[in-house]
């Protein structure tokens, strides 16, 4: 019995590794029960018996990336596990661009039993762990919470729309577009046009993840 269950476990698995390739590969719309089978060289039967139905794979895909990201033990303070956990997140976010949707939508139907319980307390074990008032946890563990899945899927949603164009000539065209800009009307953007040009998305976010920390433990 315990050989079988062994089995069954790792048949799932592998259903789940091929949904996330085909997912990362052509997005929601290329993931079919037709593709899945083709791809594993199987029945349609053999899936239905461990997935009966595209949103628990779907779901199943979603909760085996996120446990990904989540996997890693990050040491240190507790601002740098929260640093370690939301970079791990956010790379898992902008390597995989169907995910951030779905996090949406599970979160959208069901908050409960969707993979948001996880990551909440995840990151809210390092929040408690900052000595803030306990009054605070939901509120500062939410915006952390916001801010990681905001800023993740907008980086995910450039990558696709980038994805035929060069990044730094991109970033340099935006610049030079705002250096242009009339400086009556636009003092700030002309200011801050180099920075656009040489800025890394990764550290940008880290900075915004850094300002959210010194909010909340500003009045511990």
């Amino acid at each position: 019995m315990a050989q079988r269950t062994r089995a069954e476990a790792l048949s799932r698995e592998r259903i789940v590794e091929a949904a996330v390739a085909l997912l990362d590969a052509d997005g929601e719309s290329g993931l079919t029960f037709k593709t899945l089978t083709e791809r594993l060289s199987t029945g349609a039967g053999a899936i239905y018996w461990h997935v009966p139905n595209k949103g628990e794979l779907l779901n199943a895909a979603t909760a085996s990336v996120i446990a990904g990201a989540l996997a890693t033990e990050p040491s240190g303070s507790p601002q740098d596990e929260i640093r370690a956990i939301a970079l791990g997140l956010f790379d898992a976010i902008v390597r995989h661009p169907w995910l951030s949707p779905q996090l949406a939508v599970q979160f959208s139907r069901s908050p409960w039993g969707s993979v948001t319980p996880q990551i909440f307390e995840t990151l809210g074990q390092r929040v408690s762990a900052l000595g803030v008032p306990e009054a605070t946890w939901f509120t500062a563990t939410s915006a952390l919470m916001h801010y990681i899945f905001g800023a993740a899927g907008q980086n995910a949603a450039n990558a696709r729309v980038l994805v035929e164009v060069d990044r730094a000539e991109f970033l340099h065209a935006a610049a030079s577009a705002w250096e242009n800009l009339d400086s009556d009307r636009f003092p700030f953007m002309k200011s801050i046009a180099d920075q656009v040009r040489e800025h890394d998305d990764r550290e940008q976010f880290l900075t915004g993840i850094d300002l959210i920390l010194t909010g909340i433990t500003a009045g511990a």
